[in-house]
């Protein structure tokens, strides 16, 4: 069992996951819904988040995994194919079945009166697996990070608003935005042990079309972005004043930045401090919603 957690690299998921609890805290200080839809809305996500973790792992097993040295808890992929734990069929299987199961759920929520989780969750389950998969394979083209800022970001939390209201909402897109930075962020950092293994590959991500000078100010970007977008949110009134209580969660953006002026060989810790922030930041993000609700 632990095999397949680690294929589908599991603690992942709160990635995609976070974002749906910031919408449904959101939401629910103005109009309470059935849980059922918010519950939808959690597994729905997760299962097209496993699926494109499995489905990335199946096609670099032909590409820049085998040649990749610098693999990490957090980058080069799983590595179950690499040691013979899990066979290549067997994960492409497991993706499949993920995002079939993703399927069933957006269809059980579009009868009903979801009409539009089907281009969502359309647009979500083709950004999963689009982003990986030939011929198109979006990360090899120097889209992939911009199509993963809006796919685990506004187009997440717009679908996420969607499903709990009945209705698309500006504001539920614009609360994605300061995860979607420091997930952007996280994908950013993970790709800089990748670099000569990705290059070597012929995968053109921007991080190799970019270079590690230029990659590690547009981290420092990502980092601080979701700050100041946090307040521009709060002036527009899309959030509470009791959001910016994510700020808390600087300290560690700062680090994590700090160690990624270091060698690619040293910035594991800032690998792991970046899901970190992205974790603190949306729970507290999602405090800070419940705190203006009652306050």
């Amino acid at each position: 069992m632990n095999v397949y957690i680690r294929a589908m690299r599991l603690p992942f998921c709160t990635g995609s996951v976070l974002p749906v609890i910031v919408v449904g805290a959101a939401v629910w200080a103005v109009r309470p819904y059935p849980w059922l839809y918010l519950l939808a809305c959690v597994v729905g996500v997760a299962c097209l988040h496993l699926g494109a973790n499995l489905i990335n792992d199946y096609f670099d097993a032909k590409g820049s995994d085998p040649i990749n040295v610098r693999a990490t808890p957090f980058s080069g992929g799983s590595r179950v194919i690499q040691e013979g734990l899990v066979s290549a069929p067997a994960v492409l299987t497991m993706a499949l079945g993920f995002f079939a199961a993703a399927l069933v759920i957006g269809l059980a929520v579009l009868v009903t009166g979801r009409p539009w989780v089907a281009l969502i969750g359309g647009l979500g389950l083709l950004a999963g697996l689009l982003y990986s998969a030939a011929p198109l394979q979006l990360m090899s083209r120097g889209v992939g990070e911009v199509v993963l800022f809006f796919a685990f970001g506004p187009l997440l939390t717009l679908g996420a608003g969607y499903v709990l209201t009945g209705s698309l909402c500006l504001k539920a897109f614009l609360l994605g935005l300061p995860l979607g930075w420091i997930i952007t962020a996280v994908l950013w950092i993970n790709q800089f042990p990748d670099l000569e293994a990705d290059r070597d590959a012929g995968k053109a991500t921007l991080v190799v079309r970019l270079g590690l000078r230029r990659s590690r100010v547009v981290y420092l970007w990502l980092m601080l972005l979701p700050y100041p977008t946090l307040i521009v949110l709060s002036l527009g009134h899309v959030v509470p004043w009791w959001t910016q209580i994510a700020w808390l969660s600087l300290p560690l953006a700062l680090k994590a930045v700090n160690i990624a002026w270091k060698t690619p060989e040293e910035v594991l810790p800032a690998q792991g401090l970046t899901i970190v922030c992205h974790t603190a930041h949306g729970l507290l993000m999602t405090v800070g919603l419940i705190l203006g609700y009652y306050l």
